[in-house]
């Protein structure tokens, strides 16, 4: 009897050694594709040059859903395309902005998101510039000088040095005053729009009073780089003028120069289209009711191509299910990719498959999404889950120390209650975890930005990336427990005195655009 049973503590034993090599001989099969056979660069050309930006209810959108379809199943791995809304349909042509009075020059700019098209002629008229006023009736005696007249709305940004450039090069006084003087304008400016009191309904004031077009110049305190969103009118355009040529213009209308500009802004209206959702899985072999979900949204603005907001988040999900599905094909749990549509109008695709597949979401294992740049992982959160640091700590063990030395881990930590698809599937009570980045110089340079591009793509973080997302999911999937769903009391509100509650879900926008 004690020799069967000592037998059997041996095999036992074996058999674990054999397990842990098999864990170990797949980590390293994974670094070693991950670093050997990259496929980022290709994927990455594919979608931001030849796709390009991918705006919600554009074709480039359905272009890029088709494609990530087309890629999964050349790897063999299932993927589909799921409807969860409809938005307005609107496709992006051309924009020549030029200066014609009183001298001629190209002006670099490109009209808005959901712009109203111009004629192959264009709109060709002086520019104006917004009055100063001390209430809104003031304003709207002004308002009949808009007719006919192409209007500024923007401040007129006193430098286009961002703060960097003066520290390095300025005299301390100098920068001193440069900052105050800013700080001034701004504030009278911010209090002058306050005194108009049309808010956001501003340009739409404007168009029904006559102007002919909106030039607004949207800077994002770096060189060259204008945040670039949506148009609001319905039948005039409104462009974005970068920094130097707007405020070459401004300054002409204050010395009486009387400019004119002629803008060409061509653009389609596609009317109600489908929107998607790419969802791709490689099926678990004991417990496929289970899931490890990687998370990335797909869509875009479009004043860049969408190279790190959230290109790069898309390149690291799609190269980690290749890589999975070559190393690891038969998991425990299946492996379920989210690519998820409007995002970047308020979480819509996450929010839909949230709402739609509640028997998902009651069996996610873990949720890790990308969203924040092209940097390497530097954050990782609890995101206020009781016991997350013992499950998200042994994945992590077995990740290379030269990724994890970089990563920040904060144990519960809090929820996250907005920013990214993450908190979609947080608010539901199930373990969803952001992957945060380093910057990069994310948040002036690229963040929703015409300067958001191919060439802004850091591959040697983002391979990395890479390998820490596969190696999380293979770890998730191969758990034998099951994570917590336990949650931390959330404390005070020191400014209500009131208890913090955890965030609650919310229903998506499935039709946008279209009121």
């Amino acid at each position: 009897m004690n020799k069967i049973f000592k037998i059997t503590v041996i095999l036992f034993l074996s058999a674990i050694a054999l397990q842990a090599q098999k864990k170990d001989a797949i980590v390293e099969s994974i670094i070693k594709e991950a670093n050997e056979n990259s496929q980022l660069k290709n994927l990455g050309h594919e979608l931001m040059d030849v796709i390009g930006p991918r705006l919600v209810g554009t074709p480039q959108m359905k272009q890029a859903n088709d494609w990530a379809v087309a890629k999964y199943k050349a790897w063999d791995i299932s993927a589909r395309n799921e409807k969860w809304g409809e938005w307005r349909g609107w496709e992006r042509g051309i924009t020549h902005i030029d200066m014609v009075y009183p001298r001629v020059q190209s002006l670099r700019g490109t009209q808005l998101a959901w712009n109203p098209s111009t004629s192959d002629q264009g709109v060709t008229a002086e520019l104006i510039t917004l009055p100063m006023v001390n209430n809104q009736d003031e304003f709207k005696k002004w308002l009949p000088n808009v007719k006919g007249k192409l209007v500024m709305i923007s401040i007129n940004q006193p430098t286009g040095r961002p703060n960097y450039n003066w520290e390095e090069f300025a005299t301390e006084e100098s920068f001193e005053k440069m900052k105050k003087e800013r700080d001034e304008q701004t504030k009278a400016w911010r209090k002058n729009l306050s005194n108009i009191g049309y808010g956001r309904s501003l340009t739409t004031e404007l168009e029904k009073a006559g102007a002919v077009g909106i030039v607004a110049s949207r800077w994002s305190n770096g060189f060259g780089v204008n945040k670039i969103f949506s148009a609001r009118t319905k039948t005039i355009p409104t462009v974005d003028l970068e920094l130097e040529d707007y405020g070459m213009l401004y300054r002409m209308v204050e010395y009486g120069d009387k400019p004119q500009i002629k803008i060409v802004a061509k653009s389609k209206e596609l009317g109600k289209v489908p929107t998607f959702n790419t969802i791709a899985e490689i099926k678990g072999t004991e417990k496929p009711d289970e899931y490890v979900i990687l998370s990335a949204h797909f869509d875009s603005w479009d004043g860049g191509t969408g190279a790190t907001d959230n290109g790069t988040g898309t390149l690291v999900m799609m190269e980690a299910m290749r890589i999975l599905k070559k190393m690891y094909p038969n998991p425990k749990r299946t492996i379920l990719v989210g690519h998820w549509g409007s995002e970047e109008q308020g979480l819509n695709g996450s929010r839909a498959f949230v709402e739609d597949h509640p028997e998902i979401v009651k069996n996610v294992q873990a949720l890790f999404n990308q969203d924040n740049g092209t940097g390497r992982v530097v954050r990782l959160s609890g995101q206020g889950f009781l016991h997350s640091y013992d499950y998200l700590g042994r994945w992590l063990s077995a990740v290379p120390r030269d990724i994890t030395k970089h990563i920040e881990t904060t144990f519960p930590g809090t929820p996250g209650g907005g920013g990214s698809d993450y908190a979609a599937f947080v608010a539901a009570g199930a373990p969803g975890f952001s992957l945060s980045s380093l910057s990069w110089s994310y948040w002036n340079y690229t963040w929703h930005t015409n300067r958001d591009t191919y060439d802004k793509i850091v591959f040697d973080d983002v391979r990395n990336n890479v390998i820490l997302t596969a190696i999380l999911a293979y770890m998730a999937s191969e758990d034998p427990e099951k994570t917590s769903r336990e949650k931390i009391v959330l404390p005070i509100n020191p400014r209500t005195g009131k208890q913090r509650t955890w965030p609650k879900p919310r229903s998506p926008q499935r039709k946008g655009g279209l009121d």
